[in-house]
């Protein structure tokens, strides 16, 4: 992370940290303080951690208009404050300049924690329990959500031909490939919108939690919050593009899952099967939304470090497919054609 007088040497050249510096001092009244990086996403947003003494420290957000719209961060934070989770709130405020202050949830990723031997089952018990609780106390709230409708879900998962196989890896598909994979695509949709439709946050794993001493999880990144289908956010947490786990343990967090939200009123399927296949047939929506939106952020937006993350992503549709018989076919071509290609791309894509 750079220091403070690095980042002021930056703002020299960086049109944006001025103007939100100027914010900071003109409209907030801050003196003495330190700015420096607190993080950056896969998007044109970036956060800075604001510290002064004798004081918490603070979360700048800088979103640049015609780019980013904090509208969308600004009603489900307000949601979310509401249903009584754990989120970030809002301290001050510029929409037209795209500059948000927040609290600070601390610079303890779920990520590296849950790599720490006997800390999984507590911190996934955690966020399992804000997840039911933001499902179940949002039902109200969820309803002014944008759907995660059949055109959404069919788009997202057209990132994967368009720029996994054709754009990064230059695969050609067969027509009788092509016809696999749209009527997988066709039953993965029916499925979703099959069902119960909650509160969906989109980007619900270890990148996005943050360990607190209390009311954890904090949970950042959720300004594209829909309304969708149930299991959604439960398999981004436990089939995280980031860290995997052995099946029997994703199984056991998911059974976890089911009993807190049946307890808790909302529909999880008529029987234990039903709600895995929920699980693993929303996995594949998502790793194949997932893997194209790696590939397009090395091609379109010169980011190449989600690359390394696509195997472990097909990986985890190869398991579904697997363990769903009318599947097997999709599986096959991710399993034989497009993860050999991957893992046989990912060299000359860190050299270029």
């Amino acid at each position: 992370m750079n220091d403070a007088s690095t980042l002021t040497e930056r703002a020299t050249h960086d049109p944006r940290l001025q103007s939100l510096r100027g914010w900071l001092e003109r409209d907030l009244g801050f003196r003495d303080y330190g700015i420096a990086p607190a993080s950056a996403d896969a998007s044109f947003r970036r956060y800075f951690r604001v510290t002064r003494a004798g004081h918490e420290p603070l979360i700048v957000m800088d979103a640049p208009p015609g780019k980013e719209d904090v509208g969308p961060y600004l009603r489900v934070a307000a949601m979310l404050q509401q249903i009584g989770v754990n989120a970030p709130r809002v301290l001050g405020r510029s929409e037209q300049d795209g500059f948000l202050l927040l609290t600070d949830l601390g610079t303890t990723m779920y990520l590296p924690e849950l790599a720490k031997p006997g800390r999984a089952d507590a911190l996934y018990a955690d966020a399992i329990t804000a997840l039911v609780r933001i499902q179940a106390h949002g039902a109200a709230a969820s309803q002014s959500l944008p759907a995660y409708d059949e055109k959404l879900l069919r788009f997202e998962m057209s990132l994967f031909p368009d720029w996994l196989l054709q754009r990064h890896l230059g695969l050609e598909l067969t027509q009788a490939e092509t016809q696999g994979l749209r009527a997988a695509m066709d039953a993965v949709v029916a499925d979703a919108l099959e069902q119960p439709q909650v509160f969906v946050h989109r980007d619900y794993h270890s990148r996005n939690l943050m360990v607190c001493p209390d009311d954890n999880p904090g949970i950042l990144d959720f300004q594209d919050a829909v309304r969708g289908a149930l299991t959604y956010d439960l398999l981004s947490l436990l089939r995280d593009a980031y860290i995997a786990w052995p099946q029997a343990r994703v199984v056991d967090w998911a059974r976890r899952y089911r009993r807190e939200a049946t307890a808790a009123g909302l529909d999880t399927g008529r029987d234990e099967a039903q709600f895995l296949r929920w699980f693993d047939l929303i996995g594949l929506q998502r790793q194949l939304k997932v893997a194209g939106i790696f590939a397009r952020l090395w091609h379109r937006d010169g980011k190449p470090g989600y690359l390394a993350d696509i195997p472990r992503t097909l990986e985890y549709a190869v398991g579904a497919c697997h363990r769903q018989p009318d599947f097997l076919e999709l599986g096959r071509l991710i399993e034989q054609r497009v993860l050999p290609a991957v893992v046989a791309s990912l060299g000359s894509s860190r050299a270029g």
